[in-house]
């Protein structure tokens, strides 16, 4: 996650606070989104942003995951992430997302 993304993100949960945050990504592999994943839950991994060190625990998926993807239009979903769905390893990309919230999720 760039370092502008991580400001955003940084600053969005202090003004309407981390029960309040959800974090939607979109990743085109499972690593990717995981690193993702762990710096908006238990902080940069990478020690170069914001959220170094910030354990911010907010919840966090990834599009093509049955939580989203259920909860969303069919229609408006096919049109704008189907595509992906068909070529991304949604396996992977589920069992990484999983892992992460298992370790670091607190809302």
């Amino acid at each position: 996650m760039d370092l502008e993304n991580q400001n955003r993100v940084k600053n969005l949960t202090e003004k309407y606070g981390a029960e309040n945050i959800i974090v939607l990504l979109g990743a085109a592999e499972a690593e990717a989104a995981g690193l993702a994943a762990e710096t908006v839950t238990n902080g940069d991994p990478t020690y170069a942003g914001s959220l170094a060190g910030v354990q911010l625990g907010l919840r966090v998926y990834h599009a093509v995951e049955p939580e989203f993807k259920d909860n969303v239009d069919a229609d408006v979903y096919d049109e704008q992430i189907g595509m992906m769905e068909m070529v991304l390893d949604v396996d992977s990309i589920v069992a990484e997302m999983t892992s992460i919230r298992e370790q670091f999720t607190k809302y």
